[in-house]
């Protein structure tokens, strides 16, 4: 399984009212933690973008744990929960720098034509994509901390 991690300085604007972040901002955080991941194996979201495919959020869930903010620095750790023929599930950890966490969530995610956006599968466009996905894919029994 491969963990891929991003620092995050949190920004004042990232705050809300009380002095945390928004819990909106963990959406954008997550989308910056599954990009450095899809780099981190050797892909780019904007080459599969210009080859006419798109990958939309097709689930999102977020379990906030213990409040961020301002001035302090996330760790958003990222990886593949599950892969199969159609979909994609990334699991995500937003961690404060001392390693408490922050957040829990997954996104699903599926592969369409931009034209279309009917579902085609990552293994036909993209086999070595599919084949790292299921290289690095999480196994049971492995995973980051509960």
């Amino acid at each position: 399984m491969h963990i891929s991690e991003k620092e995050i300085e949190i920004r004042y604007a990232e705050t809300d009212q009380m002095g945390i972040v928004y819990h909106a901002n963990y959406l954008i955080w997550l989308e910056i933690g599954r990009t450095k991941l899809i780099e981190d194996v050797g892909f780019t979201y904007a080459e599969m973008e210009s080859q006419g495919y798109l990958s939309p959020v097709t689930d999102i869930s977020i379990q906030y744990k213990a409040a961020l903010r301002y001035g302090q620095k996330a760790i958003v750790k990222t990886w593949v929960e599950e892969h199969g023929r159609l979909r994609t599930i990334y699991g995500y950890e937003v961690q404060h720098e001392d390693g408490t966490v922050a957040a829990k969530a997954t996104s699903e995610h599926v592969v369409v034509k931009k034209d279309t956006f009917r579902p085609v599968s990552l293994k036909k466009i993209y086999p070595a994509w599919h084949e790292k996905y299921e290289e690095i894919k999480k196994r049971e029994g492995y995973g980051v901390r509960n």
